[in-house]
């Protein structure tokens, strides 16, 4: 089974990219269907990725849910391998619109702070295990998001 190599590896410089619930939460629980695949795209990907409070409330809340434990969480956290990046109140509107945009899917507040993130960043790669809609969100330009890791059987 693969293991985290982020004690190993210290963070540098620009982000790899955005990283959402379900791939931290694949992350830190080994019997996740998730936890090897997306261990090697983290492994594989310089370090740190970048996050939102929206998401780490979901992690902490299904983590705790699921796992009993929260020290596993704490632990990537304190590492600098996954680093929140703050929205500000005036970027709501933004969030917002993003939300509005995507209602048929429908976009949850932790996705659009993504998205948003994503284009004020200037970053296109995330880790998720959420496809279907990281596959169907754009970016400025409609570009696509590089979703990691890649879905099974492709």
């Amino acid at each position: 089974m693969p293991s985290l190599a982020s004690s190993a590896r210290v963070p540098v410089g620009l982000p790899a990219g955005l990283i959402d619930t379900g791939a931290i939460l694949a992350l830190v629980d080994q019997s996740d269907e998730w936890h090897e695949s997306c261990v090697e795209a983290y492994n594989h990907n310089r370090l740190p990725w970048l996050t939102t409070e929206a998401v780490l409330t979901e992690v902490f809340h299904l983590g705790r849910r699921n796992l009993r434990d929260d020290r596993p969480i704490w632990t990537l956290l304190r590492s600098g391998a996954v680093v929140m990046s703050i929205i500000a109140n005036e970027e709501l509107p933004r969030v917002h619109a993003l939300m509005t945009q995507y209602a048929d899917r429908p976009m949850d507040f932790a996705d659009a702070t993504l998205v948003h993130l994503a284009a004020r960043e200037r970053l296109g790669t995330i880790l998720t295990i959420d496809h279907d809609d990281f596959e169907t969100y754009r970016l400025p330009g409609r570009k696509k998001f590089s979703v990691l890791p890649r879905r099974p059987g492709r």
